[in-house]
Parts: structure tokens; C-alpha cells; sequence
């Protein structure tokens, strides 16, 4: 997990509207980031899905993950996801996309 963490933290926070110039996160302790508490589990959607097309990547996300976050309600409303504010929608297609990265310079 750390490879794909250490990528993310290079590529996905350093363009956070929830990080500093630095790329440190700004969260308050109050606060938790989806992308660093959710991470086995967006790898393990990433790695489930075999497409050429985001969509099934974000649609497997909302099916695998989102339907158990309490932000999102039985009828998979989600006030976060309505209010772009949720990071790990907001940038899930760059999450995609450096996941697939690592994996590539992984087997390369």
C-alpha cells in the first residue's frame, strides 16, 4: 500500500484544493480524508475492474464503497458528491489513473 500512497500523495494531493501550495493536507483532525482512510479498498476497485471506460471504475466505487459511507443515503444521495466535496470522487479518475501507474512500473 505504501507505493501506491507515496504516488498519490505526489500526484492527487499536490493538486488538492484540500492541500497547501506544499501539498501538506489541510484537514483538521476532525477531518478525514477519504483517499488515505479508504486506500485498500479503492486499490482493491481499481484491481476489480478491467475497462477502458471510467465510468465502470466510478460506478464500481459508488456500488463497493460509497453505499456504506454515511454521507450517502439509502436512496445514494450523496450531499458531499452533490457538493463536490468529497476528495475521493472529486479526484477519483486521477486515483485511477496512478494506480494503473504503479502497477505498470511494478511489472516493468
Amino acid at each position: 500500500m505504501n507505493k501506491y500512497l507515496a504516488a498519490i500523495h505526489e500526484n492527487v494531493c499536490s493538486v488538492c484544493v484540500d492541500s497547501s501550495e506544499a501539498g501538506n493536507c489541510l484537514l483538521t483532525d476532525n477531518e478525514v480524508c477519504a483517499v488515505e482512510k479508504y486506500l485498500p479498498e479503492i486499490v482493491e476497485i481499481v484491481h476489480s475492474v478491467q475497462s477502458e471506460n471510467i465510468n465502470d471504475y466510478i460506478e464500481a466505487l459508488h456500488d463497493q464503497l460509497c453505499s456504506h459511507c454515511r454521507a450517502q443515503d439509502s436512496g445514494n444521495y450523496c450531499e458531499l458528491r452533490e457538493d463536490v466535496n468529497c476528495a475521493l470522487d472529486r479526484y477519483f479518475p486521477l486515483i485511477v489513473e496512478v494506480i494503473h501507474r504503479v502497477d505498470k512500473s511494478t511489472v516493468a
